[in-house]
């Protein structure tokens, strides 16, 4: 099959739902399939299977900054790419978010299958209801990543959804075994922002023993305050921004993982990652991570935004083997299960029955 994926936002910046599409992209590529990826980028595209649509605008979207592109000229290009293209099947992620994946949907010439990541609330599924629920009917195919992103698409537009979950690349956590670090290190994965939960690890820093590491990959808009809150303890290093490489080597390193958001996630592809990586995990017992992660088997979780209750958790975590290895032992076992070969397998069967319905 000749497969479109189209993201609506930047393919050049880090995201669950960028990361779930270039990685579908290259499952099904694995499978045979000629497949192209459309999509803003900030930057160069980065795979050579992307047809980058034009540069991204951060916009405010439940509780984040998306990173999507409305301009006219993004639509331009995404019609042209989809006309010239001459796609057998495309998939949208996110197909009613603003910019090019609800532009596909208005000039729809192709089958079109549509994936929903999001979960929580939309004010602009509530305010243009109308509107979107005329969008989604032109999908030929539903599906959702979660119980709880299906709920949400469910009450905004109505219809059925196939229920899919993310995928992690399994092959991309093989290979030499990496050294875990000297002293126990906890390392943070996101964007800097309030629903993250950044600032309730912060505090739990200061209840956990003076050997005790902090790495903080990511940016965002809280970077610069919580860096100031802390500036005086030599324990937190702040990474920035890191490449997937360095991603999957500091996951692998790290002695914890940690995910302390608060809200609106949906699931939990980070928690899959570090467990892919034989790396323990504590994080929230937030609905789309109690999904993936089965509390005391593959994680330990606790409730969001009690700093006490991490502290305690991490502190444990650290300092008892044992647990630990169990944790990694079964984390480990949960994420081969959510392999994206096995999701690439279970696009191509869903993209096989629209098109023979056709």
């Amino acid at each position: 099959m000749r497969i479109g994926l189209v993201c609506p936002y930047s393919l050049s910046l880090p995201g669950g739902v960028q990361g779930q599409v270039l990685g579908l992209a290259h499952a099904l590529r694995s499978r045979g399939h000629d497949v192209r990826v459309l999509g803003p980028c900030d930057g160069p595209p980065p795979d050579a299977g992307v047809t980058p649509l034009g540069d991204s605008l951060p916009t405010a979207a439940n509780g984040s900054m998306a990173p999507i592109a409305p301009d006219p000229a993004a639509q331009l290009r995404t019609i042209r790419a989809l006309r010239d293209e001459r796609f057998d099947i495309v998939n949208l992620h996110e197909p009613l978010a603003p910019g090019v994946t609800q532009t596909a949907l208005l000039f729809k010439s192709q089958p079109l299958v549509g994936t929903f990541h999001a979960a929580g609330e939309s004010a602009g599924y509530r305010w243009l209801n109308p509107i979107v629920r005329w969008l989604a009917a032109k999908l030929d195919l539903r599906c959702a990543v979660s119980a709880d992103a299906r709920e949400m698409a469910r009450t905004a537009v109505g219809g059925e959804y196939e229920l899919l979950f993310n995928g992690v690349d399994l092959d991309a956590y093989e290979g030499a075994p990496v050294e875990k670090t000297v002293n126990p290190t906890v390392l943070f994965l996101g964007r800097h922002e309030p629903r993250k939960g950044l600032s309730v690890l912060l505090e739990a820093m200061g209840e956990l023993p003076a050997e005790v590491r902090l790495w903080v990959a990511g940016d965002g808009p809280e970077t610069s305050e919580l860096r100031r809150r802390v500036a005086g303890d030599v324990r937190i290093e702040w990474l920035g921004r890191l490449s997937e490489q360095e991603k999957i080597n500091r996951l692998r390193s790290a002695t914890v993982f940690c995910a302390p958001s608060l809200r609106g996630e949906s699931f939990g592809v980070v928690l899959l990652e570090a467990m892919a990586a034989r790396t323990a995990v504590v994080a929230t017992s937030l609905p789309g991570y109690a999904n993936v992660a089965r509390a005391d088997l593959d994680a330990v979780l606790v409730a969001p935004g009690n700093a006490h209750e991490l502290a305690t958790a991490l502190r444990r975590v650290l300092h008892e083997p044992d647990l630990r290895q169990g944790l990694t032992e079964s984390g480990g076992a949960r994420a081969e299960s959510f392999s994206m070969a096995q999701l690439a397998e279970r696009y191509e069967g869903l993209y096989e029955q629209v098109l023979g319905r056709r």
